[in-house]
């Protein structure tokens, strides 16, 4: 009897300890302790910016931690340029994204946005010295500078003759207005204001705000069980005024009323498949062929005038006499030590403003710049391949055309160079392959290459991965015919092969 009493009481004992646990796990809430890979591009301020220290803050950056605080998960925020965000999604590699993403039709086809949580609307922005721009229909033939992938590189498309220059964030639009090199930028009104108004940019002004009514929302992918999580937390912060006192920090007046939808509602995309893919690359394909020819005009102006340039350094980096070989030195460390997208940023964006600055007016022509950035760093490394190439001649050949009366210019052109020039020809053909690629960097700087193209193209049509696998085919074949006829070279300067 004593042990059947203790056996009830162990069975009391474990039906009452799994009806409390049970009883604690329905309480606990099940987002608790979840994070979330938020992606946003920190170079849209006052949205989203990097300040002191490096650390990303901003009106969304304020506003995502507090809808995490009152939905109970966890961030961990990634930096994506914005035209890359929505194929991030779509990929699933991150689980939202917080970037002031206008709510739009198209991309309600693409992926699922929140309730929205901004009221915003592009605006105009001209330099102040412009009489002539004054509202939207006096753009027309003018030189507009957007964003690209934004609403408001699509109402340029709107605008008749305009020349559209297409860059990878607003401040590089806003920064090639005050260089005088576009007349226009139509961005968002929050954030060129910022801009302007901050004193960062001199020279500009807004002559038109709210073309448009747009409303800013958080994107997830379709069919995210995200979405009713971070739908919460904003219903949450919009009720306990949370959101109010956000919006009054950043922009020291009282937040507008908000919708609880818009008229764009979350739909799928139906084209899909095989066939439908093949579809958008054959679609595509005419436009990435125009862009080849930007490439290769990019490729030949550089690799001409960096093989002039890179033969000559290459035989001042034999020089004897020391401050000249060490000046040719420094010019090959400095290029070959430093990225060749920044020497593009530099070129492009860094000498008009320094110009500028000095009461100098100046600025680029977009192929000029490019072309003169590929140069410099090309020649850098072609000067490599030349001083190599003249080293690996064996120095009694110098001594036998001298013995026969050349001089050393003489002896340069007519013995060791032909000789080194053959063995420079593998080098200079991945010299040549290698600024072929490189030419991509390019389009930071708006310019419309390949590689651009096929930016544009998902920008409007959100089919990243058959797109970007049609530029990469493109690049294969242009580096397959060019390997080709390097090698052809190679075997037609070799007196043993042709023989």
């Amino acid at each position: 009897m004593a042990g059947f009493a203790w056996w009830r009481w162990l069975n009391s004992f474990v039906a009452i300890a799994l009806s409390l646990l049970l009883l604690a796990g329905c309480s606990v809430n099940p987002s608790v302790g979840k994070t979330l890979r938020i992606a946003n591009e920190p170079a849209f301020p006052p949205f989203e910016f990097l300040g002191t220290g490096g650390k990303s803050q901003g009106f969304s950056i304020d506003l995502m931690n507090a809808i995490a605080t009152a939905a109970n998960f966890k961030i961990n925020f990634q930096s994506i340029p914005f035209d890359g965000i929505i194929p991030a999604l779509q990929a699933k590699t991150v689980d939202a994204a917080i970037s002031s993403i206008t709510i739009t039709e198209e991309r309600a086809k693409t992926v699922s946005f929140s309730r929205p949580y901004f009221k915003a609307g592009l605006a105009i922005a001209i330099r102040t010295d412009n009489q002539d721009i004054t509202n939207f229909d006096s753009l027309k033939d003018q030189r507009i500078a957007v964003q690209i992938g934004t609403t408001g590189a699509k109402k340029a498309e709107d605008i008749p003759g305009a020349k559209i220059r297409s860059f990878d964030s607003a401040p590089l639009a806003l920064q090639e207005l005050a260089n005088g090199n576009v007349d226009a930028v139509i961005n968002d009104a929050p954030v060129t204001l910022y801009a302007i108004n901050t004193g960062n940019l001199k020279g500009l002004k807004v002559v038109e705000q709210l073309l448009t009514e747009e409303y800013y929302g958080i994107a997830t992918p379709k069919n995210s069980p995200n979405l009713v999580l971070i739908n919460d937390g904003i219903d949450k912060i919009l009720k306990n005024g949370t959101y109010a006192q956000i919006y009054r920090k950043w922009f020291k007046a009282d937040p507008p009323t908000l919708p609880a939808t818009t008229s764009f509602k979350n739909q799928n995309n139906a084209t899909s498949g095989i066939f439908a893919s093949f579809n958008v690359i054959l679609q595509a394909l005419p436009t990435l062929l125009q862009g080849v020819l930007v490439t290769l005009q990019l490729t030949i102006f550089s690799v001409v005038l960096g093989l002039v340039g890179g033969s000559l350094i290459g035989i001042v980096r034999l020089s004897r006499i020391k401050p000249v070989r060490w000046l040719a030195r420094a010019y090959v460390d400095f290029f070959r030590g430093t990225p060749l997208l920044v020497q593009i940023f530099m070129i492009y964006f860094g000498i008009p403003a320094i110009a500028q600055e000095l009461g100098i007016t100046f600025s680029f022509d977009r192929l000029a710049a490019g072309v003169v950035a590929l140069t410099l760093n090309s020649a850098a490394y072609i000067a490599e391949i030349v001083r190599a190439g003249i080293q690996s001649i064996e120095l009694g050949q110098a001594e036998a055309a001298q013995s026969l009366g050349l001089s050393a210019l003489q002896t340069m052109r007519y013995v060791i160079f032909p000789q080194a020039l053959r063995r420079m020809i593998p080098p200079l053909g991945n010299e040549f392959i290698s600024l072929l690629k490189d030419t991509s960097l390019v389009a930071v700087i708006g310019f419309e290459e390949l590689f651009r193209k096929g930016q544009l193209i998902v920008a409007n049509n959100y089919r990243a991965f058959e797109i970007y696998i049609a530029v990469a085919v493109v690049y294969l074949c242009l580096t397959l015919l060019s390997s080709q006829a390097f090698s052809r070279l190679e075997a037609w300067m070799n007196p043993v092969k042709r023989s």
